[in-house]
């Protein structure tokens, strides 16, 4: 055991306690489900006709946004989502009844629930407060695909990621 005075407090360090500790909860990580909301969100640019969508998926546990595509509603726009939550090994999709996803998620992974989507509903909802151009009623809205894909991904990447852009 060492001690270290810092600013009148004593602290002990047990290394081999501390490595204990730290192996546990890499087992506990390895053995938990990742499990993600997924859902998209629709808005428009210069005409309600000309439709964007936001797909996104969520962790259902911290509510952190993983990964996030724009574009159509269409089945190539999720698989670019799909393809893009690959890496985390995900292992249950909450999602809403579109049958894209019915497609494309085997139904073992995959359960319909608005229940279990509270999280990124709540998301839908920040979004569209802190984003005039995502509400559904408004003046303020984008002129161009470009801009408004920019402006919705400006700030994700700031809010959601912490990327100084």
């Amino acid at each position: 055991m060492t001690q270290k005075k810092s600013n009148e407090i004593t602290v002990e360090i047990v290394p081999v306690i501390f490595e204990q500790v730290e192996e546990e909860i890499k087992l506990q990580l390895n053995d938990q489900e990742f499990k993600v909301e997924v859902d998209e969100m629709q808005s428009f640019v210069s005409k309600k006709a000309n439709q964007r969508w936001l797909w996104h998926g969520i962790d259902h546990y911290t509510g952190e946004v993983l990964a996030y595509v724009l574009g159509s509603r269409t089945d190539e726009m999720f698989l670019k989502l799909k393809n893009l939550l690959e890496p985390f090994g995900i292992t249950k999709f909450y999602t809403d009844g579109l049958k894209t996803y019915e497609r494309h998620i085997p139904p073992e992974i995959r359960q319909v629930s608005k229940f279990k989507m509270q999280k990124i509903e709540r998301k839908h909802l920040t979004l569209r407060t802190r984003i005039k151009r995502l509400a559904r009623k408004t003046i303020c809205f984008s002129k161009s695909e470009e801009m408004h894909d920019l402006v919705i991904g400006l700030f994700i990447n700031r809010h959601e990621f912490g990327i100084n852009i």
